[in-house]
């Protein structure tokens, strides 16, 4: 069996970034303004690979085995693009991963969170790392169905 690969991405794809952490994958995202070399020897070192619309990152030294340029400007582009270049798989692992800090979930909720009272304690996440808690409402639910949306996607 083999590991699901590690990702990282710049500023420019925050937001496929936070999706990639959604479909459960490892992924980085760049701090603002940090510096393509730091990024890409960071990139290096945690054994991710670097996902950027930036063509400068393509030149620098080493990257032909880091660095991933995706063409697409839209999300739902960017999706297919790593769907067919990567054979990625956006139902690997969903909502197992923090979308704010990338920390593995862990199940239920420290006893001091607040939770509405309609919500479905058996569904209760929460992050360890950042604090914050998750359930399974509607916006997970039309999360869910992009993501398999994706995947299915026939000009994978």
């Amino acid at each position: 069996m083999s590991t699901a690969p590690k990702f990282f991405c710049d500023e420019m794809l925050m937001r496929l970034g936070r999706w990639l952490r959604a479909a459960g994958y490892d992924t980085a995202i760049a701090d603002n303004g940090e510096r393509d070399r730091d990024i890409l020897q960071r990139a290096r070192r945690e054994g991710r690979l670097l996902l950027t619309r930036d063509r400068k990152l393509c030149e620098h030294r080493g990257a032909a085995d880091t660095v991933i340029l995706l063409q697409s400007e839209r999300l739902d582009e960017q999706a297919r693009e790593l769907r067919q270049r990567l054979n990625l798989d956006w139902l690997h692992n969903p909502f197992s991963r923090c979308l704010v800090c990338n920390t593995p979930l862990q199940t239920g909720a420290p006893s001091a969170a607040e939770i509405p009272d309609d919500v479905d304690r058996d569904s209760l996440r929460h992050c360890p790392g950042c604090g914050r808690v998750y359930w399974d409402g509607s916006h997970v639910r039309r999360m869910r169905a992009r993501l398999a949306a994706w995947q299915a996607d026939s000009r994978s």
